[in-house]
């Protein structure tokens, strides 16, 4: 029998037809969709005369240019309340489940699946979205596809997909004071650039990566992408059934049992082989943040941006432009570096965990009078939960403002948009040229080092203040 890993055994089995010498005809499990991608891909669905084949498969919601304030109200932007009211004709009309915009589980799609225990493991799950990979942390193949195939998986619950190259990436050990999983994927990105994933789906593993959360897992998966690669996945665990259980549309009963039983299967097979394979050790992973425009320029908070050295010059011209964009040199230190903006929010780190560990470290503190300081929950359910444990009145206290869900800054398609010319430190997943607004220059990193620039006013690595709060009591 071969030996197959957790990416084959899923694949295999939601494969309708291989075509020889070309893709593969793939079933859909589950299509998330949104205001921005769907559109188009229901007006050419019904200019064929088609209905969406299973409507039940299909879960929808408001997120990436809905404003994420007075979300009672009209919405000013008129292309932004065009197509949120399209979406909620389009969902009317075919039957399509829809949490709206002032609902209870309302919220960036990515994170309402798994809060609802809609993404569940061995699923094929697909949204107009690059950051479904996201649902990769529960053990599933999750990928962002384009308005076209949307439209196909209307009509068919199908896609024509060509089976990806396999890689493995393992992080062993434990992770130091003040890591987090956004510096492990940070540091990742680092190691093989932006692109060193592309044609792949990337499995990670390893004792790290099995310490972390849920919440930690979806961060990984989410920034897969950020490296070139169709997806990420991680190995459904014990972790992964204790935080399905009891969720809305987690099986029940005796279906939870027989659910379990066969999650208990999605694993790689001792002796299944990778096309390519990466080992880290925790140990070697520090707080990371960004310095250029693409999630692979980055370094440890602590260390400075590598000088053109030894580079090869058709490299040096665009990594020259990059750094001229964000105002830095090559050999200059990242600590100390003045910032004007923090954001934390999106698909990425957007998660009570992240608030959390947010209003921990702020709490009886002040942000600095520089910063201006947004944290935008990922959800209805994130923002409610945060209200109950006393978090919102520590951040507000400390000088955040707090601002309803939505996908807000991460990638500015509606008000929340960095000024031309600031810097932001963000928790989100890209720093693109004007990703956050035009003009806008954007560091990322983990919730804990957003947290600690808040509070200094510049680039700071968090452990500093965790040894001088330790020094204090």
């Amino acid at each position: 029998m071969e030996n197959k890993t957790l990416f084959d055994k899923i694949w295999d089995a939601h494969v309708i037809k291989s075509i020889p010498n070309g893709p593969d005809v793939f079933f859909i499990d589950k299509h998330f969709i949104h205001e921005v991608t769907s559109p188009v891909a229901f007006l050419n669905l019904e200019k064929r005369g088609n209905k969406v084949m299973f409507p039940e498969r299909t879960v929808a919601t408001p997120d990436h240019n809905v404003p994420t304030i007075d979300q009672d109200k009209t919405i000013k932007d008129q292309l932004s309340r065009m197509q949120v009211e399209k979406l909620r004709q389009n969902c009317a009309k075919h039957g399509i489940e829809l949490h709206d915009l002032g609902t209870d589980h309302h919220g960036i799609v990515h994170v309402i699946g798994p809060e609802l225990g809609i993404t569940q493991p061995g699923m094929t799950i697909v949204c107009g979205d690059s950051h479904t990979s996201t649902h990769g942390a529960f053990g599933t193949i999750a990928f962002g596809i384009g308005t076209s195939e949307v439209e196909m998986v209307f009509a068919t619950q199908c896609i024509m997909q060509a089976k990806a190259k396999k890689m493995r990436i393992t992080v062993d050990g434990e992770l130091g004071p003040g890591v987090s999983s956004k510096d492990i994927i940070l540091y990742i990105i680092s190691q093989i650039s932006a692109s060193g994933g592309t044609g792949y789906f990337i499995e990670y593993a390893g004792s790290a990566i099995r310490s972390l959360s849920m919440e930690a897992r979806m961060t990984i998966c989410n920034m897969s992408i950020e490296m070139g690669a169709r997806g990420g996945l991680i190995a459904p665990d014990e972790t992964t059934f204790d935080y399905l259980k009891g969720k809305d549309f987690a099986p029940k009963g005796a279906a939870w049992d027989e659910a379990v039983a066969y999650w208990k299967t999605l694993k790689t097979d001792e002796g299944a082989t990778f096309d390519l394979e990466y080992h880290y050790n925790a140990v070697d992973i520090e707080p990371m943040i960004t310095y250029g425009t693409n999630p692979g320029m980055g370094v440890k908070v602590k260390d400075h941006i590598p000088t053109t050295e030894g580079m090869k010059e058709s490299v040096k011209k665009s990594y020259i432009k990059s750094l001229d964009y964000m105002g830095f040199k090559p050999g200059e230190p990242m600590k100390g570096k003045k910032i004007d903006y923090v954001f934390v929010g999106s698909c990425t780190n957007g998660r009570i965990e992240d608030l959390r560990t947010v209003a921990n470290f702020v709490k009886g503190k002040k942000k600095a009078d520089n910063i201006t300081a947004w944290i935008v929950p990922g959800s209805r359910e994130v923002e409610k939960q945060a209200m109950a444990e006393g978090l919102v009145q520590i951040l507000e206290e400390a000088g955040f403002k707090l601002r309803q869900p939505g996908c807000s800054a991460c990638l500015a398609m509606n008000d929340d948009k960095i000024p031309s010319g600031k810097y932001a430190v963000s928790t989100s997943n890209r720093n693109f040229e004007g990703r956050q607004g035009p003009g806008s220059r954007t560091l990322l990193a983990s919730p804990l080092t957003v947290a600690a620039v808040a509070i200094t006013g510049e680039i700071t690595d968090p452990r500093d203040l965790i040894e001088e709060l330790a020094l204090e009591k």
